[in-house]
């Protein structure tokens, strides 16, 4: 991309935090009135009120399993045991809140952007905070996780938060006390770093921090090798996590409607080359569309979620579109098992 000359968002922790750098009002009271719900998680509403389709050891008694090394010896049933001389444990149905974790990347190529900061943060402000003029792929990331944490606080649901490139660089742990919301906001002020994402890596960070099935909400470009992500979801699916892919893209990204020789400045260290756009256009565009598309396939392969968000595309329209249709999903799946 032509280089944007951008700065990143404030680090310093002392600094106010203003939520409406991150999420426009519109949005949020479009947003309020939708459940966030992972299909394969809950089937519930609120909170108390989250039947997890999943089996823990509760009070309501739902069936046995064979036992395998490393379960909880205190469930197994020595009834049946002597009965069959063979090992099983007692599941139960619970009760439980739906743990939201939010995964944002601040990678070097997350810190492109194209549209004007007056039109996309709704704030009036014509620059942000720390002197940028323009809205970048981490602003909108920051901005669609902030709605997501927010509709989850709303409904009583712990929320956790990860900002991450080449490895975890800021965390939130997961919590719905009174004050979350602004915890996560603050730790979305995280200095995108001129690295390269590393997703294997912080997949496998966050995985070995989870001790109970979650909804993981990965918000990046997904600017990686789509065999290495396609592994890391693997992992996830195999811990038996859902997931929601939201691939934010910039429209100039997307169109790549540039007519000039410019320099073309790699944002994770891969230099800068003087091109002329309309010479390369057809074959950038072929190559954006099929990693795109790689992407999308390697999510539908394992029954996650995913969406194209573009940065020039208004925030609370989609995203509120994409809470009501998962909703919607999740009604008519029900609890699997």
């Amino acid at each position: 991309m032509p280089d944007p000359k951008t700065t990143s968002p404030a680090t310093n922790p002392e600094a106010r935090v203003d939520p409406t750098d991150y999420l426009h009002p519109q949005t949020l009271s479009r947003l309020e009135t939708f459940e966030l719900r992972a299909r394969m998680i809950v089937e519930g509403v609120m909170s108390g009120m989250h039947r997890s389709p999943y089996f823990g050891f509760s009070v309501e008694f739902a069936q046995h399993r064979p036992y395998v090394p490393g379960d909880d010896l205190r469930h197994l049933d020595w009834k049946v045991f002597g009965r069959t001389e063979r090992l099983y444990l007692k599941q139960y149905e619970q009760e439980t809140n739906l743990d939201l974790i939010l995964l944002v990347d601040a990678s070097g190529s997350m810190n492109f952007g194209s549209r004007s900061y007056a039109s996309a943060s709704g704030t009036g402000a014509e620059r942000s905070n720390d002197g940028r003029s323009n809205w970048t792929k981490f602003d909108h990331a920051t901005a669609t996780a902030a709605a997501l944490s927010f509709v989850s606080i709303r409904q009583g649901d712990r929320v956790g938060l990860a900002v991450y490139a080449d490895e975890i660089l800021a965390m939130a742990a997961r919590s719905s006390a009174q004050g979350q919301w602004r915890r996560i906001v603050s730790t979305l002020a995280t200095h995108p770093v001129d690295k390269p994402t590393d997703f294997g890596r912080v997949v496998d960070q966050m995985l070995a921090k989870l001790n109970n099935r979650c909804l993981i909400v990965l918000v990046s470009d997904f600017f990686e090798d789509p065999e290495k992500l396609r592994t890391a979801l693997a992992r996830i699916r195999h811990r038996s996590h859902d997931a929601i892919l939201l691939q934010v893209v910039d429209k100039r990204e997307v169109d790549f409607d540039f007519d000039q020789t410019a320099p073309f400045e790699g944002l994770e260290g891969e230099g800068r080359l003087r091109l002329d756009p309309r010479a390369i256009r057809k074959e950038y565009l072929q190559a954006f569309n099929t990693h795109r598309d790689a992407v999308e396939k390697a999510a539908r392969a394992f029954g996650f979620d995913y969406r194209l968000v573009n940065t020039h595309d208004w925030l609370g329209p989609p995203l509120a579109a994409f809470l009501a249709r998962r909703n919607a999903q999740s009604k008519r799946s029900g609890p699997k098992r």
